[in-house]
């Protein structure tokens, strides 16, 4: 629990009784490789934040399984709009490797909504994730693949160790002979 309450402190310091709070209602889920945590067409009604392993958010595109975003330690991950909207989701989620994660329900996050603390937390931890995710959008779009690579490399880098080379090509959308082009002419 260490970890993320460093991260939550990390946006916003929470005092001792909104600490307490979020010990009490995160709780700590084990998964096994390969496991879907959030499924396409159900509804996600939790947040993750991701203690130890590596977890994929991938969708289906014209029938082929396109790798979104890879996800390692000390990440919050969900399927936003299905969790904050609690409609279905379009995507998934799946671990890569055994993964302990710290969940929060729907519910519970309602609860710990009630704390100032934490509720600026959340402000401020959703206003710093969409500007990345509108960053990050905008550079991935005019990047070349080698760009891209080269772009995880040095800001991602426990993505490139960890994740499987077919999903690292997937997200940068080369098939897996380029990205052996790519690694090699890096060397």
């Amino acid at each position: 629990m260490k970890e993320l309450i460093e991260v939550i402190n990390g946006f916003q310091k929470l005092d001792f009784e909104t600490e307490e709070a979020v010990k009490k209602h995160f709780v700590i889920e084990e998964f096994r490789k390969n496991e879907l945590i959030i499924q396409e067409g159900k509804i996600c009604n939790k947040v993750y934040f991701v203690k130890s392993g590596t977890v994929r958010r991938y969708c289906f595109e014209n029938g082929e399984e396109i790798t979104k975003w890879i996800y390692t330690d000390n990440q919050f991950i969900t399927s936003l709009s299905s969790f904050f909207e609690q409609k279905t989701s379009f995507e998934n989620f799946q671990t890569c490797e055994d993964t302990v994660l710290y969940s929060l329900t729907y519910s519970d996050e309602q609860i710990l909504l009630e704390y100032p603390l934490f509720s600026k937390f959340h402000i401020n931890q959703l206003r710093f994730y969409l500007s990345k995710i509108n960053e990050f959008h905008h550079l991935f779009s005019v990047m070349s693949a080698h760009e891209k690579y080269l772009f995880l490399l040095t800001s991602f880098p426990q993505i490139i160790i960890k994740a499987k080379l077919k999903h690292i090509a997937s997200l940068i959308g080369v098939s897996q002979e380029t990205l052996s082009r790519i690694r090699a002419s890096i060397s």
